[in-house]
Order: structure tokens, then sequence, then C-alpha cells
């Protein structure tokens, strides 16, 4: 049951559309390949990826050699796990993550701690090869200084999936990030588009150890509303879609190790990806 809870850590992550980075891009293979009727443990997870494009898509989806970004970000987290007597073959989790970023560009140089960000997760298996819960999040509003806060809260919520087959698993989730108004003293007022994304994952069970696997990322994110002004703001709506390839390694029951790349293929009003991803878990 622990490499099987080990491949199953549930992960999420909030990042402003001007981030290029799909929200959730960072899941792996067997996400969500969670155990039902277990004694409880603990996961540390650590997250990494960058971003390193120096192209944009513009209002009407074309792609241009300027606008790109250069970022990397970083997630750490602690999860307990548990289930209980009374709500039996149903699995529970409580999840605390600390977000770290940095930037380089267009003459930006800065990095910091991020928003923090805590919630629970629930799941349940219609069979011994399927997986189907819900997990919600609450995201704070402040980082360590202006430039890595988002100055307002937003609520992280998904159906998460997860489907094994011998040689094969594939996963993801569907959901949506919504913001509550962003208030900063002299400013306008804004309320943040509502995101939607989705992130799925096919897997080939190669050996024990070695699991290659594809990745598909999509994000679409509604237009930011000044209520000050009563108004839209030009070109704040935003999509982009992303495909990408990676590896999982099972180090041991209690270790593993996963990779990924990954680059956009279509997008509107957003810094291109051109990104790599990595994560590493223990359990206990």
């Amino acid at each position: 049951m622990l490499r099987y809870a080990l491949m199953s850590v549930v992960i999420f992550g909030a990042r402003s559309a001007r981030a290029a980075d799909v929200t959730l891009g960072i899941i792996g293979p067997h996400e969500y390949d969670l155990p039902v009727d277990f004694k409880p443990f603990n996961v540390l997870v650590q997250y990494g990826d960058g971003n390193a494009a120096g192209s944009s898509y513009n209002s009407d989806g074309q792609r241009h050699a300027n606008g790109g970004s250069h970022t990397w970000a970083g997630m750490t987290k602690y999860v307990h796990f548990r289930s209980f007597a009374a709500i039996p073959h149903v699995g529970f989790a409580f999840e605390l993550i600390q977000t770290e970023s940095y930037s380089l560009a267009n003459g930006t140089n800065y990095g910091g701690l991020g928003p923090t960000i805590v919630g629970p997760a629930a799941w349940f298996k219609p069979n011994r090869h399927s997986t189907f819960g819900i997990q919600t999040f609450m995201q704070t509003a402040v980082g360590t200084r202006d430039a890595t806060s988002p100055n307002y809260w937003s609520n992280i919520s998904s159906f998460i999936f997860d489907y094994e087959w011998k040689h094969f698993s594939f996963d993801g989730d569907a959901g949506t990030v919504a913001g509550a108004a962003k208030h900063q003293k002299g400013q306008h007022s804004y309320n943040p588009g509502v995101v939607f994304y989705t992130n799925l994952r096919f897997s080939w069970k190669a050996t024990h150890l070695f699991e290659p696997f594809l990745a598909l990322d999509c994000q679409n994110v509604k237009g930011t509303y000044d209520n000050t002004a009563r108004q839209y703001l030009d070109d704040s709506n935003s999509r982009e879609i992303t495909l990408g390839a990676g590896v999982m390694f099972n180090i041991s029951q209690h270790l593993s190790f996963t990779t990924r790349y990954s680059h956009s293929v279509d997008g509107r009003n957003v810094p291109e990806s051109n990104a790599y991803y990595v994560k590493f878990v223990y359990l206990w």
C-alpha cells in the first residue's frame, strides 16, 4: 500500500495567467491513484518548475517573438492522509503548501515566498481499478513581497479521477479557480476572471522503476473586471494549451522522482510555455 499511496499524492497549484503556466500543470502520472481504508500516513513533496520563453501569444492567438517570461517556482507541501472507520471506503487528505517564486524578464529581477495554500480532498473507488473525488483549497492573498502576492483570496476546486490498467494508467482533473475582489488602497477595485482548467496524464508502466508519460494541460481565463471603471480590462482574458512528455522513477516504496517538459501549442494573451517540471516525494 505504501508504493500505491506514494504515487497518489494530491497535487494542485494556482498560478496567475501571466505566469504562463496552466493551473495544476505540475501533476504527474498516478496523481489521483488514491487508496481507501488505510492507516494514516504523511507525505512531504517538493515541486519545482521553470519557464524560459521569449515569445507570447497576442489577442488573435498569433505567436510573436516578444513578451515572454523567465520564471522559476517551487511548492513545498506537507500532506496528512487518513480514513475513518465511521466513513468506510472513502479516503481523505489535508494539505498545507508554501509557494516560492522567482522572475527574470523585462527588466525585473525578484523572488520570494508566495501565497500559502491549504485545504482538504476526499475520494472513493467505484471499483478497484478507478478513483473519483474532489479537492478544494484556499489560497491566501499575500506573500513576502507585493510582487509575489496576488492581493486577493481565491478558491481552487476540481474533480479528480484515475483509471489503472495492467500496463497503462490515465488520470487527471477538471476545475476552476475563483478569486475574491481585489482591493488595494488608492487603486481601482478588480474582480479577477474565473479560471477553467484541465490536466490529463497517460502513462506506460514500462517497468517497476521506469514509467514514461504524456501530458495535456488546458486553461481558459475570463477577463478581469474593473469595478471602479465598470468595464473589463482590454486583453485580460486568455487561454493556453500545452503538450508534454516526461518520466516517473519509482525509486522505492517511500521515494519517487518525476520530471517533465511541456510546450505551448495554442494560446491567447499569454506568454508561451517552454517549461520543465520536477517533483520529489517522500512518504512516511
